[in-house]
This record gives C-alpha cells, sequence and structure tokens, in this order.
C-alpha cells in the first residue's frame, strides 16, 4: 500500500514527451507544463488549450482540485476527515463529504475485487514493517496481534447519513494505495471544465489523460524495468486513459539476501511475493490505481484472470522471476525497446 509520501515517479517512468515546455504557433493550441509539491510528491500537470492563459487557468484549477481532496483524505493531516475517522475508530460514525464517502465506497469495491488483496486497512501492518524508516522484520507474535485491526470487510459506510465507522478501536483506514488515482481523476475533469482539451495529471506513479497533444494520437508513457534502474519493458500511448504501477522496488531494504517491500499480503501481513511489478491501464486513474497492488498481492494467474474479465482494463504483470504477462486488449498497443 503506497502512502502520500511515494517517490516522485518512483513506479512509472516519467511521460516520455515530459519537457518543462510552453508552446504555441498560429495553427497549434498551447501546451503548458507546471510542477508542484502535493499529496508528499511532485505533481506535474500538463494542459492543453486554445490560449496560455486559458492553459494557465486549467493547470492552476488541477492544482487546487488536488489540494483539496488532500485536505479531506490524508492521514498526515490531523484535521483531514480520514484522520477524523481513524480517530473515533471504536467510538462513534464520522459525517464525511461526498468525494471521502465516494472513495472509501471505491476502495471497498477495490478490495472485493481482488479479494482483499487491496485493503485500506492495512496500515497498522505496514506501519509494523516501516520498511524505509527502521528496517525491521516484525515478529509473527506481532503481526498476529495486527489482524483484528486490518479486517477491511468491518468497514461501515453509511450512505444515507454519509457517515464512515471503524468499530474496532486501533483500526484506522488509509487510502494512500488509491487516493492519488481518484485525485488524478478530479483534476481531470475540473480542467476539461476550464477550456482544456488535453491533459495529463502525474501524481508519482499514477497518471491520467485526456485529449491529445497537437498533431500526435495520445500521451505516450514508459513502464519501468523492476530490476534494470532506467531501463523500459514497454512504451504505450494513452487515449483518454490512466496508467498506474506498483513495484517492489519503490520502497524497500534487503537482509541476508532477502528483499522487504511495503506492499503487503494482508493475509499473511509479509511482503507479497508473486510478482515484481504490475501495471495497470485503465478508463479511471481510481481503478488503475486501486487495481494494481491488489493485482501485485493476487499474483499472475489470478491478476491476470480478474483483468480479462473486468472491461477497459489492461495488465502488464512481471511476475517473481521476471517472466512479463500482458493482457489480451494491450499485445497490439505496446512498444518494446
Amino acid at each position: 500500500m503506497r502512502t502520500w509520501f511515494s517517490g516522485v515517479f518512483g513506479v512509472l517512468v516519467v511521460i516520455l514527451f515530459a519537457g518543462c515546455w510552453s508552446i504555441r504557433s498560429s495553427e497549434l493550441p498551447v501546451v503548458v507544463k507546471r510542477t508542484q509539491m502535493h499529496m508528499g510528491t511532485l505533481v506535474a500537470i500538463t494542459a492543453v488549450a486554445s490560449t496560455k492563459e486559458e492553459a494557465q487557468v486549467s493547470i492552476e484549477t488541477g492544482f487546487h482540485e488536488i489540494k483539496r481532496l488532500e485536505q479531506l483524505l490524508s492521514t498526515w493531516i490531523s484535521t483531514s476527515e480520514l484522520s477524523q475517522v481513524n480517530a473515533a475508530a471504536g467510538q462513534r460514525p464520522v459525517v464525511v463529504s461526498r468525494e471521502t464517502l465516494d472513495l472509501i465506497s471505491r476502495s471497498i469495491e477495490m478490495a472485493r475485487l481482488t479479494e482483499g488483496g487491496f485493503n485500506i486497512a492495512v496500515g497498522p501492518a505496514v506501519e509494523a514493517w516501516s520498511v524505509t524508516e527502521r528496517q525491521r522484520i516484525p515478529n509473527r507474535t506481532e503481526l498476529d496481534a495486527l489482524k483484528p485491526l486490518i479486517d477491511w470487510s468491518a468497514i461501515q459506510v453509511d450512505r444515507e447519513a454519509h457517515t464512515i465507522f471503524l468499530p474496532v478501536p486501533g483500526m484506522r483506514i488509509d487510502v494512500g494505495g488509491i487516493g492519488k488515482g481518484y485525485a488524478a481523476d478530479r483534476a481531470a475533469e475540473a480542467m476539461k471544465k476550464t477550456g482544456a482539451t488535453g491533459g495529463v495529471i502525474a501524481l508519482s506513479g499514477d497518471i491520467k489523460t485526456f485529449g491529445n497533444l497537437p498533431g500526435m494520437k495520445g500521451f505516450s508513457v514508459g513502464i519501468r524495468h523492476p530490476r534494470q534502474d532506467g531501463a523500459l519493458v514497454a512504451t504505450i500511448d494513452l487515449q483518454g486513459e490512466a496508467i498506474s504501477t506498483a513495484g517492489d522496488y519503490e520502497r524497500y531494504f534487503e537482509q541476508a539476501g532477502v528483499r522487504y517491500h511495503h506492499i503487503l499480503d494482508p493475509v499473511l501481513l509479509e511482503p507479497a511475493r508473486k510478482c515484481q511489478s504490475v501495471t495497470v491501464i485503465a478508463t479511471e486513474g481510481t481503478m488503475a490505481d486501486g487495481l494494481d497492488t491488489g493485482i501485485f498481492v493476487l499474483g499472475p494467474e489470478k491478476g491476470m484472470a480478474l483483468v480479462e474479465r473486468l472491461p477497459d482494463v489492461e495488465a502488464v504483470i512481471i511476475d517473481a522471476q521476471g517472466r512479463m504477462t500482458v493482457s489480451s486488449g494491450l499485445r497490439s498497443r505496446l512498444r518494446y525497446p
């Protein structure tokens, strides 16, 4: 489960057209790109519009929407709605906004789809491992004691009352593994309303696109090789799609030749071992972001079977041995180095 402080483009390689650039000609729309820090990572937004001013307004609108959602959803902000939900665990339901309710509901949907592989309640176990801070291996007794706190099915969402309730004291939820994709979706919709005809919202390894660059079809992105720094396994042109990658190389440590990373199997409460990386392409960033972690835990066989059942979802899975599997709808679209 990724948190708000994921590294800059740590899993998915940067957009291949990216450059700090503003383009204008008498015949082409304007393309403007800007970056800011939000959600603990560098956020890059590119806008295509008829004028530079319109593109700038669109980008500001996108950043504003991401910042607004961060104030609602980040557990690093003590006043956020999710922090209040966590603080009230075992005590009372908490009234939340439509956005928070929607994202928690979507997170539960992702958990069901992935047989619990994606789990927004697994945070206490992630903290016990603290792979980038303490680099320690918690013992079995310690992990077993946490199991009552990570039951995603216990999360109570009341749509009529607009409340969320965590029934067990000590439970807490963290949407770091799906929140960036959700924020990218919302930013894209906000940008369209200001007149942007195309754009890219990139939050760490989560990228959402809409429209096209002038004279091009889609936006080209590269999928990082999980074991070779700077290398790509493939590139693809996104056309109104989102892409998200979960990998065991973003945050990890090694002891005695064993890699301990941050993506935990919610049943074993240990690092999932069936994949090196999972890249999901979907219409929605929310779907892509939630599925990549869940499929990473499920493994290549169950994960690809799930992808093939879902409409408008494709994936590239690299298993523990480094073998790559590509979903049927994606095979003709990938370009290999």
